[in-house]
């Protein structure tokens, strides 16, 4: 019963948070700039003040903890790299003394006890992908109790006692959605490439394209499938879709980066080439160079590369003592239009660049912005003109 206890707890916590700020009358984004406020427009993530109002931070050096609920992809292979590049500079200039990684591979459980074992080991910061919105809301709590702020990226949690960074993922399924309705003037078939099911961001895409899609009765979801964000699955999965609706597709909204493999399916089906929404990849750009007439894209960047950015200047600032004002902290996603493909791609990528992703040329959350997010604002040095390039590695 220990568990339920500290799980009732937990939600009656979370819920005095929110019922305080409401019963004030309070707009908790009355603080942000313009262009932060609209990030939060539509959200499916519960708002509630931060719960490190007068958090005091471990002394240096930190030992910084990356509890991962899943890598089985070159998407979050690609994140832990890049979050280890950043610890590296901290521990090389002796403000950390290491990076620890974990990975459950799918398990909450497992996670569950991956980051009791980073309590117990003394962590400065722990950094999450978390494999459930609910799940880990327990341990979470034993986290902050413990002195050790937890903060997630790509997945949102209901404890109050995380800070998440994270993005309006209703509304960039909407968004997705609304570009297949747009391109194909509200009438087709739609064939739906989910996530991993049961990951936190899945539903909040899924409920943002229902939107649209009940907005468009003549715009149809054929099959909806899921690819768990992985290349080979996608495919055997789209493969399958295709074999078993001889129904014409004209479109697939995917939520994460395997457009290429999609428009290879349809290629393989001698299928005519679908609109295919999603993130951008080095490999897709690869492929779209390689076969123009056999690619049609419009979506965003979620990459790997500026969300691990984006946790570290968060965690960073964090055990600086600086104080965030919010539990959700929405970055924004980069739009790509299919007219702007030229513009994103590189000569190091192919269609076997499953491990390159393009970098934005520009900050998407410049300082000024990162800034507005917390009420002792300050400069913790980083530098995205530092930031390496996509083709840097290969």
């Amino acid at each position: 019963m220990p568990d339920l206890k500290l799980s009732m707890l937990a939600a009656a916590a979370a819920a005095l948070f929110a019922t305080s700020a409401m019963a004030a009358g309070e707009d908790l984004t009355a603080s942000l700039p313009d262009e932060l406020k609209a990030l939060y427009v539509d959200a499916s993530q519960e708002l509630m003040p931060s719960a490190y109002d007068n958090f005091t931070p471990k002394a240096k050096p930190w030992k910084w903890c990356h509890s991962e609920s899943y890598q089985g992809n070159p998407w979050r292979v690609s994140l832990t790299n890049e979050l280890r590049r950043l610890v590296d500079g901290l521990i090389a200039s002796g403000d950390a003394s290491s990076f620890e990684v974990s990975d459950s591979n799918g398990d909450v459980s497992q996670q569950i006890n991956q980051v009791r074992t980073f309590i117990e080991s003394g962590c400065s910061i722990i950094t999450a992908i978390p494999g459930s919105s609910t799940g880990l809301d327990d341990v979470i709590k034993a986290s902050y109790d413990a002195g050790i702020p937890f903060v997630t990226i790509s997945a949102y949690v209901t404890s109050p006692y995380a800070i998440n960074v994270d993005s309006n993922y209703s509304r960039w399924g909407l968004e997705m959605m609304d570009a297949i309705a747009k391109g194909l003037d509200g009438k087709g078939n739609v064939l739906l490439v989910e996530g991993i099911a049961g990951a936190p961001i899945v539903a909040m895409e899924k409920a943002g394209a229902d939107k649209v899609l009940a907005e468009y009765p003549d715009l149809k979801v054929v099959r909806s499938v899921n690819g768990n964000w992985t290349a080979n699955v996608t495919k055997t999965v789209v493969l399958q879709a295709l074999a078993t609706n001889p129904t014409p597709i004209d479109a697939v909204w995917t939520t994460g980066s395997e457009s290429r493999v999609v428009a290879e399916a349809f290629a393989e089906a001698g299928r005519p080439a679908p609109l295919i929404t999603g993130s951008i990849t080095g490999d897709a750009l690869g492929y779209w160079k390689a076969n123009p007439d056999k690619y049609r894209f419009e979506g965003h960047a979620v990459l790997p590369g500026w969300n691990a950015e984006a946790l570290f200047r968060v965690g960073l600032r964090i055990l600086e003592g600086q104080k965030p004002k919010l539990n959700v902290l929405m970055i924004p996603i980069p739009p790509v239009s299919g007219a702007d493909l030229g513009k994103w791609y590189q000569d190091c990528m192919t269609p076997d660049s499953v491990s390159v992703f393009p970098v934005p040329p520009t900050d998407p959350m410049p300082e000024a912005l990162m800034n507005a997010y917390f009420t002792n604002p300050a400069s913790i040095g980083f530098d995205y003109s530092k930031v390496p390039g996509a083709c840097a590695a290969q």
